[in-house]
């Protein structure tokens, strides 16, 4: 495996780099490092979608024909890169890397026009209705009933564990449609206006003092029957090609080059004994380790992103790097938060934003605390530790 990167590949990381320095708002980019949630500022994001649509690149991993680039999978790899370290808005994944390629290679002509173009644009907020309170990592148990009545589904059911549901002008859900066939059969996906009589949110609090997890409640929901995308007793298959259309996202390779590189800037700037921490051995034995436990992480990205298709298996190449990815965020997030010390105990307000020189509360303060705290989610959200163990020895060792 070559481990470098072409003179074709570095031209394109500098065209990258020289838009960003051009065209990412400075107040986004301040806003994106002093607020590390689950959750982008709404209105930030939706800016800088637009900003991107305009130059073609808001959803550089979708098919050329509704929007996408022939971007290589190296070169979107280098293109989230790069927005990831200029502190750029986090693309909505649920919009754009999931119910997007969903409906674009399900859906009808008609769901193509309608929902893309305002997906591409970042015009509109999408949530996922997958897990509930008795299915959350076995997700064949779901009990949410669709019945179909003329031309309208009646809806019925709980999800918890939605992501950002408050705000979600629509949501993608999985739910019952047939209960006399194999679990998996009977599932069905349907696209739900989330302003529909009948939906309930309430907002789940947080470790980290945010609220970003809803739980949502349908009673007696009509949804169209025109919502249905694909075939019905179809939605398990397309739920899982989600996992198969992006096997690297779970690694979170990006977040944790950022976040390291964050780490080792603390490490400069704190003091301890009147040397700063960047000098102690023991920071640098901890600093390197995780560089190395990175660096392993991204040439395994790599090397899924290089080699053919299902060489290495879509689902257990997504396990194996979701378990790394989610164990390596959660080593970087604390040791920022060792880093800083007392300063970790104190939740980084909003209000400090305006004080960027104060020497209680520098830049490099902001959101540690909240990142540490909703770190240790990452080993349960998108797939337990425990469920990315059963899929390998299912998969890779036959168990």
């Amino acid at each position: 495996m070559d481990l470098a990167f072409g003179a074709e590949d570095q031209q394109f990381r500098e065209e990258i780099r020289q838009f960003l320095t051009d065209n990412l708002p400075a107040d986004i980019q301040q806003r994106q490092r002093d607020t590390r949630t689950l959750a982008s500022n709404t209105h930030d994001l939706q800016r800088w979608m637009q900003i991107l649509d305009a130059r073609g690149w808001s959803v550089p991993h979708w098919e050329t024909a509704y929007g996408g680039t022939d971007w290589s999978p190296l070169k979107k790899f280098i293109f989230e890169e790069e927005l990831h370290q200029a502190d750029a808005p986090e693309f909505h994944w649920q919009s754009t890397h999931m119910i997007g390629p969903i409906i674009y290679m399900f859906g009808s002509d008609a769901q193509k026009a309608r929902y893309l173009p305002s997906i591409r644009r970042g015009d509109y907020l999408w949530c996922q209705g997958f897990s509930e309170p008795g299915a959350g990592s076995d997700l064949v148990s779901l009990k949410t009933m669709a019945i179909r009545e003329g031309d309208h589904f009646r809806v019925n059911g709980q999800k918890i564990w939605t992501s950002a549901a408050f705000e979600s002008e629509w949501g993608f859900f999985l739910v019952k449609t047939d209960m006399n066939v194999k679990p998996q059969r009977g599932i069905s996906f349907l696209l739900i206006d989330m302003e529909t009589p009948g939906i309930t949110v309430r907002r789940i609090g947080q470790i980290n003092g945010e609220a970003e997890l809803c739980e949502v409640f349908l009673d007696d929901v009509m949804v169209p029957a025109e919502n249905l995308v694909g075939e019905a007793g179809m939605g398990w298959t397309y739920a899982k090609a989600l996992l198969d259309h992006e096997r690297t996202v779970s690694s979170f390779i990006h977040f944790n080059k950022r976040e390291l590189r964050r780490a080792k800037e603390i490490a400069q700037a704190e003091t301890a004994g009147g040397r700063r921490l960047i000098d102690d051995p023991q920071t640098r034995a901890r600093l390197v380790a995780l560089d190395a436990q990175v660096t392993a992480l991204e040439w395994s990205v790599l090397r899924v992103l290089a080699d053919e298709p299902n060489r290495y298996g879509g689902t257990a190449a997504a396990s194996t790097l979701k378990i790394t990815g989610s164990r390596l965020q959660q080593a970087i997030t604390e040791l920022q938060a060792d880093l800083l010390g007392p300063r970790a105990l104190r939740y980084y307000d909003p209000v400090d934003w305006n004080e960027p020189a104060s020497p209680l509360w520098p830049h490099h303060v902001a959101g540690r605390t909240s990142a540490a705290l909703i770190s240790r989610a990452s080993t349960i959200y998108g797939g337990s530790e425990q469920v990315q163990k059963n899929i390998l020895g299912k998969i890779a060792f036959g168990l």
